[in-house]
């Protein structure tokens, strides 16, 4: 099959690899319809997260079932499927509490958990490819209604349209509620979109890059560019001098300033001071334990060294993680098909396989317009 390799720092090449097929009975094989680049795809991309040479990239992946292994039951072939980037094997203590993100015995190396694609989650190939193996198909596939209809909505429910919720759902966002998303990124606009959903009354998106920006306030809300704005007097004069209630990190640890300067520590201080007394926020952003790349000593062995001081005295609450995409990915799928919610808005552009190189070459440098790219395997 045809599939985005990874063979090093900024080098991804569209190659023939071998096909996957069935290893054990609770396998299924999914033919790709769209599979999505994902901004923790530049985490390796970059060389900033470790990758081994051969790897097929993508985790954000869906498609149909092309074959399925003896033991599966609930999905049969011809399920058109969303494919959650956590994969959990539905039975150890951390699945059945709901917490697929932290599954004990999906990764052979012990870590509590796995992925497609992506560093240190496993030896799973990701979906930039014409086809994917799930393993314990039943448990982690999600069906979506046939043919086509949604398709760029659906795509986002394997990643960034639970990602956002969860950091909405970190933060406990509410009936209304004030919220500042930081980041208007992919993640950053779906955690917008999932507080709006949730019944936000103001919802502030802080960001830098004009194109994305604009997309924040198609989802209705007010877009605040900080490279000529200081978010924090605009949002607490906008509330009436208390903060926000609630805050959403939607950055991660390569956080810049209006520069380009990396600070790893920026988005947290800027909510500890925008976020109230007795505030909430979720942290959805990527941070390591080790960045070798980083721009400060500490950052490097994963230490952060953003204002704790001011949390405690504020009683911020502060939550954080990876999300159990099937905590929410059914729930996110109704309120798509019954028009409620439009993740597929973000879509900036669709492409072949044989495009990734370059459509990572230039959702990388941020170029202006490149938000969210969709990779289709059966375009030529």
């Amino acid at each position: 099959m045809k599939a985005v390799v990874y063979r090093g720092p900024f080098d991804v090449v569209t190659e023939n690899v071998p096909d996957p097929r069935i290893e054990k009975p609770s396998d299924a094989i999914i033919r790709i319809t769209t599979a999505n680049i994902c901004g923790s795809d530049l985490h390796p991309y970059e060389g900033r997260a470790p990758l081994d040479e051969g790897m097929v990239l993508g985790h954000e992946n869906m498609g149909v079932v092309v074959d399925a292994g003896a033991a599966v039951e609930r999905i049969t072939v011809g399920d058109r499927v969303s494919v959650p980037f956590n994969i959990g094997c539905g039975t150890c203590r951390n699945c059945n509490a709901g917490w697929t993100n932290a599954c004990l015995r999906a990764n052979p190396s012990g870590k509590p958990t796995a992925g497609y694609g992506y560093p240190m989650m496993g030896p799973y190939w990701g979906g930039q490819a014409e086809y994917l193996r799930v393993p314990w198909a039943d448990f982690n596939l999600l069906k979506l209604p046939s043919g086509t209809e949604h398709e760029n909505d659906f795509t986002m429910l394997s990643d960034i349209f639970p990602t956002g919720f969860h950091g909405a759902q970190l933060a406990e966002v509410g009936a209304g509620d004030s919220v500042a998303v930081f980041g208007a990124g992919p993640v950053g606009l779906m955690a917008a979109h999932s507080a709006l959903l949730r019944g936000a009354s103001q919802v502030f998106v802080v960001d830098k890059e004009p194109d994305r920006l604009a997309l924040a306030a198609k989802y209705g809300a007010t877009a605040v560019n900080f490279a000529d704005t200081d978010p924090t007097e605009l949002i607490t004069e906008a509330t009436d001098g208390f903060g926000v209630d609630c805050g959403i990190e939607a950055v991660g640890y390569q956080a810049h300033d209006a520069t380009g300067q990396e600070h790893p520590e920026m988005v947290l201080d800027k909510l500890i001071e925008i976020v109230r007394s007795t505030g909430r926020i979720g942290v959805v952003g990527v941070y390591n334990p080790e960045d070798p790349g980083a721009a400060t000593e500490g950052a490097k062995e994963g230490r952060i060294g953003f204002d704790y001081g001011t949390v405690f005295d504020k009683n911020i609450s502060l939550r954080h993680g990876q999300a159990p995409v099937k905590r929410y990915n059914r729930q996110l799928r109704d309120l798509i098909i019954h028009g409620r919610a439009h993740p597929g808005m973000i879509v900036t552009h669709e492409l072949s396989l044989d495009e990734a190189a370059h459509a990572y070459d230039q959702f990388d440098k941020r170029v202006d317009g490149w938000t969210k790219v969709l990779l289709h395997p059966q375009t030529a």
